[in-house]
């Protein structure tokens, strides 16, 4: 497990490893003996590897839900929550301002400057940026809208939702984080049916 070690701190301190963010790692977490000595390790700590259906984002979980795993739990839920609107209205607003059919998921490139040219000669577009962008998820300060719009996506960056392959190029791409997400929300949609609705902006992604 040595040679391991990185990744398993990484995955320890709440990572999700992708394709996207690291290939290299992702490849060797989707090696089935792999799988089964980080699980071997992570079990005296109630941890254990886990992926999405699509195999898209590994991360981990528990294997018991005690007490401690229920309040862990718990905490991060309330912080998926609280980004899960949000990121829903900047999936939504990217579909319309680069007209696209289908919603983002890992792997899709977004070029800023795509975004942000397409959007500032569309009012309702605009209103729709500065409102998201003043959101406490991004709490956007600034009035110009390149300026909002670069603190959105930064921000989409810081947690972990889209890379930049390269600092002075200004293109991004979809992490396999968006995917967990979005099975978040179908989750508490169908099984948990907690009050998410498929509200008219937000229906065609979920």
């Amino acid at each position: 497990m040595i040679s391991h070690g990185p990744l398993l701190e990484r995955l320890l301190a709440g990572d999700f490893i992708c394709q996207i963010n690291d290939s290299d790692a992702h490849r060797r977490l989707s090696d089935a003996t792999v799988q089964e000595s980080f699980n071997h390790y992570l079990r005296p700590l109630n941890r254990r590897l886990v992926s999405n259906d699509e195999q898209s984002v590994y991360f981990l979980g528990y294997h018991e839900l005690n007490p401690a795993a229920r309040d862990h739990l718990s905490s991060q839920f309330a912080l998926t929550v609280q980004s899960l609107l949000p990121v829903l209205e900047w999936l939504q607003l990217v579909q319309e301002t680069l007209g696209r059919d289908t919603a983002l998921t890992a792997g899709d490139i977004l070029k800023l400057q795509e975004f942000i040219l397409r959007a500032e000669d569309n009012q309702g577009l605009r209103q729709r940026i500065q409102q998201l962008a003043t959101d406490r998820f991004f709490n956007s300060k600034s009035d110009l809208l390149d300026q909002q719009i670069k603190l959105v996506f930064s921000r989409l960056k810081e947690h972990g939702y889209l890379v930049q392959p390269h600092g002075n190029r200004q293109y991004y791409r979809v992490t396999g984080k968006l995917d967990y997400l979005l099975d978040v929300i179908r989750f508490i949609r169908d099984e948990e049916q907690l009050p998410v609705e498929d509200q008219p902006t937000q229906g065609g992604l979920i």
